[in-house]
């Protein structure tokens, strides 16, 4: 069964391909030369989507690096050059070829994203200069907070279809967020009627050995009812002493089309993720006589009886039902348990260059659960008006999560040679666990969007969200509620270009206090964004130029002060903060041998005093990723990329109460890969990171944490 979704022009989203232009200043317009004109421009035609909907491509598309159709900016499913926002797509084929098996490396490869490695295991990560907070799963939006490791970077992309990124604020997605990113995680779902699977094995330097299993199967003799498991184990070291990683996950779904117009999907899935000797924070920047420190990339600082367990359970429901008009009413809910058990110690000081003495480790025990509940409720549809289709979306959506944590500490140890730490360290003398802990988080949030046909080449979006925002518990007691409205125009250039303009309202309730412990006002501001979108082949190919700028009131910025009585940072709100930038990404099939990937970003941000803030993160980042079958050697794909990012810096406290200024350099970091088929259905690939060896910091303040180095995989890919 299908159904009319939106009517266009003949040509305009049909695959055009045109001759060199401005917007395709990156390889498009080389590689598209002039070629036969679209069918009659202005006849209309119907484009027409599965009755399964956003997860199903065509087979001609099944290895792309882009998708035609996305949900991400508005909840309406448009093509990408009709959405007044920068969205970034990451596929399967683009996971598989670039090795990215977790968030963490999704978001590492994404245009426009830095992540911020804290520590071995705890990773942040940043957009046009904040901090992203906002993940969705199945369009469900969750909070991930940097305070509290649970995990969430880790979490493995073998369950995923695909992962988009819409940059900027994304009121309408998640009603409250950082004007950062908003990163939705699509499931996959079970959507073959025949029995399909796909086994696939690794191994790769420091002892990693990776397996997974992909299985499809229909569960009934018509195919109407569906299952998919995806499951997998891996087990590696690292090249820092010590470290030990181990992840067991395991994913089921099930697709049932109760009737024609009506599908269910229920499903659950488990990842349980166990790290030996993790890091918590890094090694000391500086020798005690101000000198910067040289110690290996594998010098660990964690001892050998430290360790940090993870489990996460979600299980998920939609319900979506189709009507003959074209609309529809989708309902999902979700509940997830995610529970920490970290044992770690974190050094303080500097060392004596050549005794290493001078150098504290403070030990801490924390135990954390975080339960989520969620729903979202939303019609979508087309309706007509003055002759002319629009599209109209709707819906409610509530969320409740509960944090609770304990902890427990033994009192500092000062260590002796810390130049030549080993691991030893005593593991007695804990005190009797306390509750450090208890909030719950209620979010209640109505939406509204329409999109209007003004003209042929021109659509106008409205919306607005309200949210109803309340967190309670031992270190937040504050409410707050909030009407952030949304507006977009986009003007069709000719049947391959688009130009387009945004606004955002920001809304972004938060816990940090100030030196005399009240509550900071939520953050709130303004965001704009302009730009020039083009597609070709189908949307298989798609490019995007962004300016962008926001203003922020009561931006948290760090004193660097406990709170008197706590173990707090106290902040101070800062009205008049400014970020502005610009963006460009190429995405998709160049040609149907040739695949890539290439985006490039920049922005500035200062405080009302006109001062660089946030300059800890990169301003430039430029990240490439290619793939390429040979005509004459069809069972060869040869690919690979190079991620490059300018200087990071800051001052902060050195020995002796002295400022001192943390920097890294630009740098870049190159990758390769290759895949040969054996067989139709054998295949084997390998991927080296870090080809030529570079030594860099992830992150550098008064501590350090050093990048990876060089390092490979081996693969074995079945399919069936």
């Amino acid at each position: 069964m299908s159904f009319e979704l939106f009517r266009i022009r003949e040509g305009a989203r049909a695959g055009v391909r045109p001759a060199y232009s401005v917007l395709a200043m990156m390889i498009a317009g080389a590689i598209y030369a002039p070629q036969a004109a679209a069918a009659e421009a202005g006849k209309e035609q119907t484009m027409t989507v599965s009755a399964t909907g956003e997860g199903e491509a065509s087979d001609a598309a099944s290895h792309d690096y882009n998708r035609p159709l996305t949900r991400s900016g508005t909840k309406m499913q448009l093509a990408p050059r009709d959405v007044p926002q920068s969205v970034s797509t990451i596929t399967e084929q683009r996971m598989k070829d670039q090795n990215l098996q977790s968030v963490k490396d999704v978001l590492t490869n994404t245009t426009g994203v830095s992540a911020y490695n804290i520590d071995s295991n705890r990773t942040t990560f940043f957009a046009r200069g904040f901090m992203i907070n906002k993940y969705l799963y199945d369009e469900i939006p969750t909070t991930v907070s940097s305070v509290w490791n649970f995990g969430d970077a880790l979490t493995d992309t073998a369950i995923y279809d695909h992962i988009d990124i819409t940059r900027g604020a994304t009121a309408l997605l998640t009603g409250t967020g950082n004007p950062s990113a908003a990163v939705n995680m699509v499931r996959k779902h079970a959507d073959s009627k025949t029995f399909t699977g796909n086994l696939s094995a690794s191994y790769g330097s420091w002892d990693k050995q990776r397996y997974v299993m992909d299985l499809t199967a229909p569960l009934t003799d018509s195919g109407n009812v569906r299952g998919r498991m995806v499951a997998g184990y891996q087990d590696n070291d690292s090249w820092l002493d010590r470290y030990h990683f181990r992840k067991k996950f395991i994913y089921g779904v099930v697709d049932a089309d109760l009737t024609d117009s009506t599908t269910l999907s229920v499903g659950y899935e488990y990842q349980q993720g166990h790290t030996g000797s993790p890091t918590w924070g890094g090694l000391p920047t500086w020798y005690s006589n101000g000198n910067t420190t040289h110690y290996d990339r594998s010098f660990s600082v964690a001892p050998d009886w430290a360790y940090s367990e993870n489990d996460a359970k979600k299980a998920f429901a939609t319900l979506t039902q189709r009507f003959d008009n074209g609309w529809e009413v989708k309902l999902n809910g979700t509940h997830a348990e995610t529970t920490l058990d970290s044992k770690m110690t974190y050094p303080s000081g500097f060392p004596d260059e050549v005794t290493g003495q001078g150098v504290s480790y403070f030990s801490g025990w924390n135990r954390g659960k975080r339960k989520v509940d969620a729903g979202d409720l939303y019609a979508s549809g087309p309706f007509e008006l003055f002759g002319r289709q629009h599209q109209l979306i709707g819906g409610l959506s509530y969320s409740r999560e509960d944090n609770k944590f304990w902890n427990s500490f033994y009192p500092g140890v000062v260590y002796g040679d810390f130049n030549h730490f080993d691991g030893s360290l005593p593991d007695e003398g804990w005190s009797a666990w306390r509750e450090s802990q208890h909030d719950t988080i209620r979010q209640k949030t109505g939406y509204l969007a329409t999109r209007l046909s003004l003209a042929d080449p021109l659509n106008l979006i409205l919306g607005a969200t309200y949210t109803d925002w309340e967190a309670v518990g031992t270190s937040a007691n504050s409410s707050a509620d909030n009407l952030a409205p949304y507006a977009g125009l986009v003007y069709d250039i000719n049947e391959t270009y688009s130009a387009y303009v945004s606004y955002t309202s920001i809304f972004q309730p938060q816990t940090n206090r100030d030196s005399n412990g009240h509550y900071l006002d939520p953050m709130q501001g303004k965001s704009y964004e302009a730009g020039v979108k083009g597609d070709w082949n189908s949307s298989r190919l798609s490019a995007s130029l962004s300016l962008f700028r926001t203003d922020m009131d009561n931006y948290a910025i760090s004193t660097g002060s406990y709170i008197p009585g706590t173990t707090s940072f106290a902040y101070d709100a800062v009205d008049g903060t400014k970020t502005k930038g610009v963006e460009f990404e190429v995405n998709g099939a160049l040609t149907d041998n040739w695949q890539m990937t290439f985006g490039a970003s920049r922005f500035l941000a200062v405080d009302n005093a006109h001062n660089e803030i946030g300059t800890y993160l990169p301003r430039t980042t430029m990240k490439l990723f290619t793939s390429y079958r040979p005509p004459v050697l069809r069972d060869l794909t040869l690919g690979g990329g190079v991620n490059w990012q300018n200087g990071i810096w800051r001052n902060v406290s050195g020995p002796n109460k002295s400022t001192l200024h943390a920097t890294q350099g630009s740098y870049a970091l190159v990758n390769l890969f290759a895949r040969y088929q054996l067989t139709k259905q054998l295949a084997v690939q390998g991927n080296v990171n870090n080809l030529f060896d570079k030594t860099y910091y992830d992150y550098v303040q008064s501590y350090a944490v050093y990048g990876a180095p060089r390092n490979f995989s081996l693969s074995l890919d079945y399919n069936f």
